[in-house]
């Protein structure tokens, strides 16, 4: 007669993949944003491991959360652990012959800036899927299987942030309102959400006055902000980078002759070499 014993189980895996997201970011609202779901889901996983393990790992206050010591000993097993299983996922991908390759981007990148250089690409590689997704934050390429993300904000030094072009922001307005460039304290300021400083920015780097530079309609993608613009609903801070078709076919120009560096980038993400598809170096020299 055979023996069939019950096997003890470790914890669930999706338990473990939120505690190590949990703890690299040391915030569940971070880890929810990467992993897709949301905060009271991380929080419950967490839970179901700190019962598994029969001690607290995370310290819950007002403020947010910490490891406690016992969570701070797994991190770096657990991150090391998962790390492999990303580089076992995308080898795995990368076995089917030309496997999809994946961009994500600032939507407002998505939407303005890469359409026609892409379509270079694709031209290029016509037997790829190239695919876009658009995200508000930059996804972590060494877990996702992102091939290239492009994104505006400050790179971090390494080889796998290749700046493209410093963000360069101007106040932009339809023909019809440019005879008022110099009234800029009369016309409405149109803002986007994710840049709300840019109109602070800029008066202050100029020293043009602004009365109140954060009055004004509210947008939460850039480029419904830009068609409003266009539209003659107001003047935008126009990023240069972004909005050069405008500009070239006369659907905005410059409402004033003074520009600055907003302290950001539009860079390229790439991941490490060794997680890198063999046509990244060529699709970058595309799209630049």
């Amino acid at each position: 007669m055979s023996v069939a014993p019950k096997r003890p189980k470790g914890p669930p895996l999706n338990a473990m993949r939120a505690f190590e997201a949990a703890a690299r970011h040391v915030s569940f609202v971070a880890a929810a944003e990467e992993l897709n779901v949301t905060p009271g889901a991380i929080s419950q996983h967490i839970k179901t491991l700190e019962s598994w393990a029969g001690t607290p790992l995370f310290r819950r206050n007002a403020q947010g959360v910490a490891l406690t010591k016992a969570g701070a000993s797994l991190k770096a097993s657990f991150t090391s652990a998962f790390d492999g299983l990303a580089d076992a996922t995308r080898a795995l991908r990368n076995l089917k012959p030309k496997a999809d390759f994946h961009i994500a981007a600032l939507p407002s990148v998505a939407q303005l800036w890469l359409p026609k250089r892409l379509s270079r690409v694709r031209a290029r590689f016509p037997e790829i899927n190239f695919s876009v997704t658009a995200m508000e934050y930059p996804p972590s390429l060494s877990r996702e299987l992102f091939d290239l993300a492009i994104f505006i904000g400050v790179p971090d030094g390494t080889d796998t942030h290749i700046p493209i072009c410093a963000d360069e922001i101007v106040p932009v307005c339809a023909p019809d309102l440019l005879g008022r460039r110099d009234a800029l304290d009369t016309m409405t300021l149109l803002h986007d959400q994710t840049w709300a400083d840019d109109w602070t920015i800029w008066s202050g780097a100029t020293g043009i006055p602004l009365k109140e530079p954060r009055n004004g309609p509210q947008f939460s993608l850039y480029s419904l902000a830009v068609e409003e613009a266009k539209a003659g609903a107001g003047v935008l801070m126009g990023h240069l980078c972004l909005i050069e078709d405008a500009l070239v076919n006369n659907s905005l120009g410059p409402a004033s002759k003074d520009s600055c560096h907003s302290g950001r980038f539009l860079y390229y993400q790439i991941p490490d070499a060794a997680r890198q598809r063999a046509e990244t170096q060529q699709v970058l020299a595309l799209l630049s």
